[in-house]
């Protein structure tokens, strides 16, 4: 599976949805299950060395703007939800965090954010068709600490100057 493909599965999955995350993950499994184990494993690959790229303090930071507040899971679910939003959303927030104002049409606190379950489909898919547990990726493991600067996210001020789009449009009453 190459990167076209891991994102045309991604985006086909997502619409079919609705941008439900959960029902996202169910369908990435059907659609997975259908692969061959390898290509399932190309497919963890990528959703994996996108996620280990995502690990910044830049996009935490975006992510507690949107989710008023993350914690270490909710920062892992999140960058699971993000990249369950496609590729343009995923790369124009790794462009620039900010611009998850502009990329993201509606943005629902109670299913949106939260894609844990879409880390889990490759491995559930692997699962079902080998009825073994996913072997190591190979890929380089995530760094011990987020990318870049660490931020004050309790400093309201420094996220609203970091995030104006972000802010005025998720936070500023």
């Amino acid at each position: 599976m190459d990167e076209t493909e891991f994102w045309q599965l991604v985006d086909t999955t997502r619409e079919t949805a609705g941008g439900d995350p959960e029902e996202q993950a169910d369908l990435l499994v059907e659609r997975l299950v259908q692969l061959d184990p390898d290509s399932v494993l190309d497919f963890a690959r990528h959703f994996e060395s996108r996620y280990n790229r995502a690990y910044r303090w830049d996009l935490w930071g975006a992510a507690w703007v949107l989710l008023d507040g993350a914690s270490d899971d909710a920062f892992d679910f999140f960058r699971c939800w993000l990249i369950g939003q496609g590729r343009d959303v995923f790369e124009g927030a790794m462009h620039d965090p900010d611009t998850l104002a502009e990329l993201l049409d509606d943005f629902d606190e109670e299913i949106d954010g939260d894609g844990e379950e879409l880390g889990y489909a490759a491995d559930e898919a692997y699962e079902q068709l080998t009825g073994t547990v996913a072997p190591a990726l190979g890929i380089p493991a995530a760094a011990a600490e987020p990318e870049g600067t660490p931020l004050e996210f309790e400093n309201e001020s420094v996220i609203a100057e970091r995030y104006p789009k972000l802010w005025d449009r998720f936070r500023e009453d």
